[in-house]
């Protein structure tokens, strides 16, 4: 049987631009060429060649709840906390408990926000 791998994930937004200075700002991720072809689709990169892009979408009506996110993870979660304050970004536990992080069974901290198009998520520090 063949073997995959992750490698980008692709988000509808309404304003290209705003979610490019989101993602820019909270992230600090690099904007790179759109290889695919000539739309105004923009990309950004992950690590390990993994891929986001943003796919402008100006009449989007972005309905989705917590459970459909994707999650990134970091080696200091608090500081990114801290990143999050600075920026006046709120985020919750599982239950939307408001600027308060989760604890998994597995001993994982993570928690939530939206982005500027309501899309979920995760931040983990399950490295």
């Amino acid at each position: 049987m063949q073997t995959f791998t992750f490698n980008h994930i692709a988000l509808s937004v309404k304003n290209v631009d705003e979610s490019i200075a989101f993602y820019q700002k909270v992230f600090n991720l690099k904007e790179i060429e759109n290889t695919a072809s000539n739309s105004k689709t923009r990309w950004l990169a992950l690590d390990n060649g993994k891929q986001l892009h943003l796919i402008p979408r100006p009449n989007l009506e972005v309905k989705t709840n917590k459970a459909v996110h994707f999650a990134l993870a970091t080696t200091n979660i608090e500081s990114f906390v801290n990143h999050l304050n600075d920026l006046n970004i709120d985020y919750s536990d599982w239950t939307g408990t408001p600027n308060k992080d989760y604890v998994r069974k597995d001993g994982i901290q993570q928690f939530y926000f939206q982005d500027s198009d309501g899309y979920w998520i995760e931040v983990n520090e399950a490295v």
